[in-house]
């Protein structure tokens, strides 16, 4: 698939050529939905509002060919605020298998792997509490581990921006949230993943609302 033909487009019209191309939604989380190939060996994780993920993909570029970071064979942004990553698909790992990663990641014994990895995310998210807006920092969560084919772990969305805080702004203060993000990059940040499945149609009215005043 040609991967180059995305950028530009919107999450729309993202979604829709990854559907006539034979993907499938396999997962939706609070920021994205992901879609898996055909033959099962990648996934797409598709964003309509996208504004803390590059710093991970930052991360799995500076250190490419880890062990324990995904392999990433394509990111971009999308029109209107969105991003589009495909990595190869991975399965989830087991309850012991996420526990011994923490336990890891907080001993950051030398030589182990997950060690240069936290170096390298606790310095990422230094950087962009400074720069990102609504930073929320390193994401702890244990379902964050994940595993490949082979059994070897992986880490994954190591970082995260303050959703609550943004969406709550959008309804009671949206110049702050007009003000964080240029109209470009939040043209469909009522689109994300967890609005659409979580919220009543009150809540909807009220995130459309308060997008809509600062259009």
């Amino acid at each position: 698939m040609d991967f180059e033909g995305f950028e530009g487009l919107d999450h729309r019209e993202a979604a829709g050529r990854l559907l006539a191309a034979g993907w499938n939604v396999c997962g939706a989380g609070d920021w994205a939905y992901v879609w898996r190939s055909p033959d099962g060996r990648l996934v797409a994780r598709v964003c309509a509002f996208e504004p803390g993920y590059g710093v991970f993909t930052e991360l799995c570029g500076l250190l490419a060919g880890h062990p324990m970071l995904p392999r990433i064979d394509f990111d971009a942004e999308l029109a209107g605020g969105g991003r589009i990553t495909v990595m190869e698909a991975l399965r989830p790992a087991s309850a012991e298998e996420r526990d011994s990663v923490m336990e890891r990641w907080d001993a950051a014994e030398p030589g182990d792997p997950v060690a240069a990895v936290r170096a390298e995310a606790e310095r990422l998210d230094a950087a962009a509490a400074r720069v990102v807006p609504f930073w929320g920092g390193l994401d702890r969560n244990p379902g964050n581990v994940m595993k490949r084919a082979d059994g070897s772990l992986v880490l994954v969305d190591l970082f995260y921006a303050n959703g609550i805080e943004i969406y709550r702004a959008l309804v009671e203060e949206p110049a702050v949230v007009a003000a964080a993000f240029p109209a470009d990059q939040r043209e469909f940040m009522c689109d994300i993943a967890v609005v659409a499945r979580e919220s009543t149609p009150e809540e909807i009215a009220a995130l459309r609302a308060g997008a809509a005043s600062i259009s």
